[in-house]
């Protein structure tokens, strides 16, 4: 009897001990568990399932995935916009020539009526003076008309820029002379001068407009 109760208590020792270690046991397999949840779903502060969450690794749902641009196609896009804008500027340069030509050519035209405007009463007294030289036959009144005629047209160029070139007895200036002769100069001061005016020289708006043609001493 005394030998029995010696292995009862044996077994209940063990039994206690058995008690001890479930708890530890079973704690693992709660860890285990939590961490194959927390691999899989994620979830908030509290411990709780995010609904609508994606797994780890994995896009959400609602969002597309970012495509990567090519640079052969993004290089494509950029020559397409510069060739629209270069023809485009090239179009703006084209009707600003064609405008610009065509307002010239009206500026020309409309200075040429002018000038014409303003001759055609010269015009009329030649005319006259044409009939005076087959009816008249005074030389000194003749004369004296084609004077005043000439100063009236004189006096017209002149209000239109007309200006004339003094050039004899000027050093010679190949910027505004025509040398066509050279001849021993009368005196020594008029060496390298123009001695004579053969063709008289104009300035229009102060710009050569007709060089003079000179002879120039040697």
């Amino acid at each position: 009897m005394p030998e029995n109760t010696d292995f009862n208590i044996d077994q209940d020792k063990n039994y206690e001990m058995n008690e001890e270690q479930a708890p530890l046991e079973t704690d693992n397999l709660v860890n285990e568990e939590h961490t194959e949840t927390s691999n899989s779903v994620p979830l908030d502060n509290a411990g709780q399932e995010i609904t609508g969450a994606a797994p780890a690794g994995e896009a959400p749902s609602g969002e597309a995935p970012v495509a990567e641009t090519n640079p052969l196609d993004a290089a494509k896009i950029e020559i397409a916009e510069l060739k629209d804008k270069y023809l485009r500027l090239y179009a703006d340069f084209e009707n600003f020539r064609r405008r610009t030509a065509k307002e010239k050519l009206e500026m020309i035209s409309g200075a040429s009526a002018d000038m014409v405007k303003v001759i055609l009463p010269i015009v009329d007294d030649f005319e006259r003076a044409k009939v005076s030289f087959d009816s008249s036959t005074e030389i000194d009144a003749l004369k004296e008309g084609v004077d005043l005629i000439y100063t009236k047209l004189f006096k017209t160029l002149e209000s239109k820029g007309l200006k004339a070139m003094e050039s004899k007895g000027e050093t010679f200036d190949a910027e505004i002379h025509e040398s066509i002769a050279q001849f021993p100069a009368p005196s020594e001061d008029l060496k390298g001068k123009v001695i004579d005016e053969i063709e008289k020289g104009y300035y229009l708006n102060d710009k050569v407009i007709r060089y003079a043609k000179v002879i120039v001493g040697a």
